[in-house]
């Protein structure tokens, strides 16, 4: 049975032992980044969201609407719907949204693409304040992006 002094003297050796650690840490420089204002690289790996691939020569999309990623995908939060249309060779995507909330991030629709029209972003910061936020339809912002980005002029 211990006795009352004796577990006051483990106290205090806990506690010195404690302020040791503060003080050694205390007078050592931040490692914190002034997250707005400042960011650490990105790594090479990171795998955000995944994102459409735009075509160079069209400026379109490299989907071909063949719901093989829609299939693979085991959370289930991709829906892809396209047509064929008067013209073209292939189908076209007229719907690809992606349910971030749900999305695990594991990589078998990007794995699986045939024509590897998707990739993972280098986007981090999705921050919002309502579950909308997160509810991503990647054909407006391939276009969003191919409007901001002009295509390079074809040779004819």
């Amino acid at each position: 049975m211990k006795t009352p002094l004796r577990e006051l003297w483990t106290g205090f050796r806990s506690l010195l032992t404690g302020m040791r650690v503060t003080l050694t840490q205390f007078f050592k420089p931040p490692v914190t980044v002034p997250y707005p204002y400042a960011t650490l690289p990105i790594p090479e790996r990171y795998r955000g969201h995944i994102e459409l691939v735009r075509d160079p020569e069209t400026g379109m999309s490299l989907c071909v609407a063949c719901k093989s990623c829609e299939k693979a995908c085991p959370s289930g939060c991709i829906v892809v719907e396209g047509i064929k249309r008067e013209g073209d060779k292939k189908k076209s995507p007229t719907v690809f949204t992606v349910d971030f909330t749900r999305c695990s991030l594991c990589g078998s629709c990007v794995e699986v693409c045939p024509t590897e029209a998707l990739r993972f972003s280098r986007r981090y910061n999705l921050a919002g304040t309502d579950r909308e936020a997160y509810f991503l339809d990647l054909l407006k912002r391939l276009q969003a992006q191919a409007a901001s980005t002009p295509t390079p002029a074809t040779k004819a």
